[in-house]
């Protein structure tokens, strides 16, 4: 605030000077008296008012001069005051730069609102929808029977027999050997009409280990049984492999067999091990198997005989000292990961 007063004050003088000079010397300013009059000074004309006056002499060139210096002067000081003082002053000849960067703010901000709207809308349908990435379910249901829903939702019952759960219509039932036990077909009522079986018969064609490419799950047979209750070319496991990666190995009713120390090369997520210690291998020797299989995580199944009516005993299961081991009660369901 002083510097405009001060700056007023040097615009006032400097108009008293001019109709001063303009008195002593003969000239005359427009409203001006002349000789030794009693003057009154002008208001400030502007630079286009001082340069279109017919009456300005070539001697009052230097008053001009003065006048339109300490106008000029005055103006920018005022203004740049004002700027200053509302915090707005900005550098000589950044105002069309400012604008395009407002500009470019004002169009970047768009286009991410824009963004942020289309982004918002398809995370809305996808929760609207249920959309995600669904991932495979396996449900234990006791004994040797396994049901795997797929990332898809087809339906896999693997030796179906024990426990309940078999209402979802099947797409794909596997079956590893013809004991009553494993091979209860009439469990599974509901069917689509391209339900797929696959018993020990299909799976051991030709007395070779077959494979299957069901689309939405590989199947690939490989031993079992190899003691005196089960015929190794009467009995298959089976490693299933979705479309998503997991894999599920089922050993079905065995002993130890030659292939098992191979099958450390498919990387298997989940391996279910019998272990009753009656029909097939004990808990020592299933725990030494899974070694070899080396999966991620190892699962005892088929514990007790099934002629006692239980499908399942904690106390074994809890007994089976293999790496990575999962227990799973019958009846429990997992996500598989």
């Amino acid at each position: 605030m002083r510097k405009l007063i001060f700056l007023f004050s040097v615009l006032c003088m400097t108009v008293m000077l001019t109709a001063c000079g303009g008195s002593t010397g003969g000239g005359s300013t427009d409203g001006g008296s002349t000789g030794g009059g009693n003057s009154q000074a002008d208001p400030v004309k502007t630079d286009s008012e001082t340069k279109e006056s017919p009456d300005l002499t070539d001697g009052s060139a230097e008053e001009k001069a003065v006048t339109e210096n300490g106008a000029g002067t005055a103006e920018t000081a005022v203004k740049a005051e004002s700027d200053n003082e509302t915090g707005t002053a900005k550098p000589h000849g950044t105002a069309e730069s400012d604008t395009a960067e407002s500009d470019d703010e004002t169009g970047s901000a768009g286009a991410s609102e824009a963004a942020d709207t289309e982004n918002g809308e398809t995370a809305g349908e996808k929760a609207e929808t249920g959309e995600s990435a669904a991932k495979a379910v396996l449900l234990y249901m006791g004994h040797a029977s396994i049901r795997i829903t797929t990332p898809e939702g087809k339906v896999i019952y693997i030796d179906p027999f024990a426990g309940e759960g078999y209402e979802p219509a099947a797409d794909l039932i596997l079956v590893t050997h013809g004991h009553y036990d494993h091979n209860d077909l009439d469990k599974v009522v509901n069917k689509n009409p391209d339900c797929r079986t696959i018993t020990w018969n299909e799976a051991l064609s030709d007395g070779t280990h077959q494979s299957f490419d069901l689309g939405f799950a590989a199947v690939e047979a490989v031993e079992a049984g190899n003691n005196q209750y089960h015929s190794i070319d009467e009995c298959v496991g089976y490693i299933v492999t979705l479309s998503d990666g997991t894999s599920v190995y089922v050993s079905g009713d065995t002993s130890a067999t030659e292939q098992m120390s191979s099958l450390a090369e498919k990387e298997i997520d989940y391996a279910f091990f019998c272990c009753d210690g009656l029909y097939n291998m004990d808990l020592e020797e299933a725990a030494q198997c899974a070694g070899l299989v080396g999966a991620k995580h190892n699962i005892p199944y088929h514990m007790i005989p099934a002629d006692g009516g239980k499908f399942f005993d904690r106390s074994r299961a809890e007994q089976f000292d293999a790496p990575d081991r999962l227990i799973l009660e019958d009846g429990q369901e997992i996500e598989l990961e």
